[in-house]
């Protein structure tokens, strides 16, 4: 046998990940708004890339800037227009603090108890150790936590549900003797045991639902809504609209960027060997970063439009006609990877005469027919039907899951009843005995 080493000469071809493919693979997957984020960092680096932010539909062009005098006016004219933001949960009890408490020493225990408040307006720790933390007597800690109690909206600082409840029944001067006793016996009321209400309140079944009712106008957070912030909702990238008799897609101009490439600045650079190669660089790199924006734009544009054809009965009639689609089915017609498909879709918003949505939400399984012939429907089509389903049941007597299966099977899909509780699980629906048990609470 040759041992000896033999060199050969051949030729292949590999994909070398480098840095310009890693930015124009992580730019498929931006968002309009994450794209401008990305492009302002590359232009402030970059002195031969400029980036024009989006005009807004129908924005006049800018004024000439007006004076100091002027712009000083205009500032104090928009902070008086501007509303004020609401005030934090912790900063609405401190100004309570001030009017409650006059010793600078219980003003400052008040301000340890408010560190143990929750969110939600509970008291978060035990009374005992606030108490001590705050350096307030044991013998006098249910005096200072009934002296926190006082502050508004009625029901902060309680220990737990039913006192919570309790204080703000004591507020609205209807804790009569049914209600007190409906409060101490809870878990029955989670149990919805109605006739065992009705013996721990001594109370026939009419008045015990008109404490009931009482019961569900009461906040058992009362601390929460403080804290609750509104999120705006992200402007949508894709716009897809009504074209005749057919859809037509666009980018959203109005959150979309332009590169435009100042090669202007080159000539003038001159200078050294080094001046003279970074200028080259930075003017390579700044075309590269057009075009690569330039294809991001087109290739979001062909997945977008595809998704839209394929899923026209969507777009007309509601998430009851999504069609089945998958990964695969879009990148065969685009011409691309499978995981192109993924990144472009991947935190992409688009907007539609049914609502905004994420391109993800158009991808969803098949489920396959229950008969021969029978053409088979998207996995989220049918959560929406067993949706609607609940919601026109009757209270009284809603379906279980194998009445949903055999109702939805009979439309013409094969479906389980372990496949019907996962789907009603994933939209957040009760179960047949829970929406059972909530209707004899509600007396619907």
């Amino acid at each position: 046998m040759d041992m000896r080493p033999i060199q050969t000469i051949g030729q292949r071809q590999s994909l070398v990940v480098n840095t310009q493919l890693q930015q124009a693979i992580c730019m498929l997957q931006m968002s309009n708004l994450e794209l401008q984020s990305y492009l302002d960092e590359q232009a402030a680096e970059n002195p031969f890339l400029e980036v024009a932010p989006p005009q807004p539909e129908g924005q006049a062009p800018p004024a000439q800037a007006p004076s100091r005098g002027a712009a000083e006016d205009a500032f104090d004219y928009i902070q008086m227009r501007a509303e004020a933001r609401p005030a934090s949960l912790y900063a609405h009890l401190r100004g309570q603090f001030d009017l409650i408490f006059d010793d600078p020493r219980d003003r400052a225990a008040a301000e340890i108890f408010l560190e143990a408040l929750e969110p939600s307006g509970w008291l978060g720790e035990d009374l005992a150790q606030v108490a001590a933390r705050a350096g307030v007597p044991a013998e006098g800690a249910e005096d200072f936590l009934a002296r926190l109690q006082q502050v508004e909206p009625a029901g902060l600082f309680a220990r737990d549900l039913a006192e919570c409840l309790r204080l703000q029944a004591e507020d609205r001067r209807c804790l009569t003797e049914p209600f007190a006793r409906l409060l101490e016996n809870l878990p029955l009321v989670a149990k919805a045991d109605i006739a065992a209400l009705c013996r721990v309140c001594r109370c026939d079944e009419a008045e015990l639902r008109r404490q009931l009712a009482l019961l569900r106008c009461l906040d058992p957070k009362p601390g929460a809504h403080f804290d609750a912030e509104e999120h705006g909702a992200r402007p949508p990238d894709l716009i897809a609209r009504r074209d005749g008799d057919g859809w037509t897609l666009d980018l959203n101009r109005s959150t979309l960027p332009a590169v435009h490439v100042d090669a202007g600045q080159a000539p003038r650079a001159g200078g050294c060997a080094e001046t003279r190669a970074y200028v080259g660089a930075r003017l390579s790199d700044a075309r590269w970063m057009r075009r690569a924006v330039e294809h991001r734009n087109r290739t979001t544009l062909a997945v977008g439009a595809e998704i839209v054809r394929r899923q026209g009965a969507f777009l007309e009639q509601g998430p009851s006609a999504i069609r089945p689609m998958t990964l695969r089915d879009v990148a065969e017609a685009v011409g691309v990877h499978e995981s192109t498909v993924s990144r472009v879709t991947t935190g992409m918003m688009i907007d539609t005469p049914q609502g905004a949505f994420p391109l993800k939400a158009f991808f969803t399984t098949a489920l396959s027919g229950a008969a021969a012939g029978t053409e088979d429907r998207s996995a989220a089509a049918v959560r929406h039907q067993i949706r609607d389903l609940v919601r026109d049941e009757d209270p009284r007597k809603p379906l279980s899951d194998d009445a949903i299966a055999r109702m939805v099977s009979a439309d013409g899909v094969a479906l389980a009843r372990r496949t019907v509780a996962k789907y009603r699980e994933a939209l957040g629906i009760p179960s047949s005995f829970q929406r059972r048990r909530a209707a004899r609470l509600t007396g619907s």
